[in-house]
């Protein structure tokens, strides 16, 4: 959504993905990433990535269930400090799927800054789950809080990070992850080995995963047993899941 003749810049829903259902049962909001501070425009580039191929994988295989996939349109490409300005898109984009479609579940699906505005949005009511593809987190500072946990109650979550990341560190993820697996059992994090930030070495295998999780999440798809097992295993096994070489091949949903 463009500016507005205020001068006041608003977010907004992009086009769905693929056709949209005529009687929608779940929402997919997709969340790319952004810079930790900025006041220019997103650039539309950042959203041509991988969460761009979840989402069309996300499209095919909800359609029976009417599933909607929107992008997010940021006003900002910054998270912007204390602003959270990412975070606060998020939050009304949720909102504007309840407007537009009514009591539906929603995913919040999230990569780089759009994996930490996903996991800060999962609060929202309409939020039954959240996916974070190598979020970007924030340094552990004692002289700051905590990213928070406890919006995410409830709610099931998904984090994925490649071990070789070297834009946002796997590490911030997996103590994130096991903060949030305190506060809800409902959390699983696995790592993509070898692969860098853009998961580019095995981005067949993460959006297999990725539509597995989501399925499963909004419409009660059963998961594929390496989830199951990520979500009931204790930590560090659950927050530590390998992610497999050609996970999703022989993939069968019941």
């Amino acid at each position: 959504m463009g500016q507005q003749a205020t001068g006041v810049r608003t977010a907004g829903l992009g086009v769905a993905i693929g056709p949209e259902p005529m009687s929608v049962g779940g929402a997919v909001l997709l969340l790319p990433g952004g810079e930790e501070v900025s006041a220019r425009r997103p650039s539309p580039v950042r959203a041509l990535t991988l969460i761009r191929s979840l989402g069309r994988a996300l499209a095919r295989a909800g359609r029976a269930e009417g599933l909607a996939v929107h992008p997010v349109h940021y006003r900002y490409r910054g998270w912007n400090g204390s602003e959270a300005r990412l975070a606060a898109d998020a939050d009304w984009a949720a909102d504007e799927v309840v407007r537009r479609y009514g009591d539906v579940p929603v995913c919040l699906v999230g990569v780089d800054m759009g994996g930490r505005a996903a996991l800060r949005a999962g609060g929202h009511e309409a939020v039954n789950s959240v996916v974070a593809l190598a979020p970007w987190l924030p340094e552990e500072d004692v002289a700051a809080p905590a990213e928070p946990v406890k919006q995410l109650a409830g709610r099931r979550v998904l984090i994925v990070h490649g071990t070789n990341d070297e834009r946002t560190d796997p590490e911030l993820s997996f103590r994130f992850a096991a903060r949030a697996k305190k506060a809800n059992r409902e959390v699983c994090r696995f790592e993509v080995h070898s692969d860098g930030h853009g998961l580019h070495g095995h981005r067949a295998e993460v959006v297999s995963l990725g539509v597995d999780f989501v399925l499963g999440a909004l419409f009660g798809h059963r998961v594929s047993r390496p989830v199951e097992d990520a979500l009931a295993a204790p930590p560090p096994i659950g927050l530590r899941m390998p992610l497999a070489a050609g996970f999703g091949r022989s993939l069968k949903r019941r």
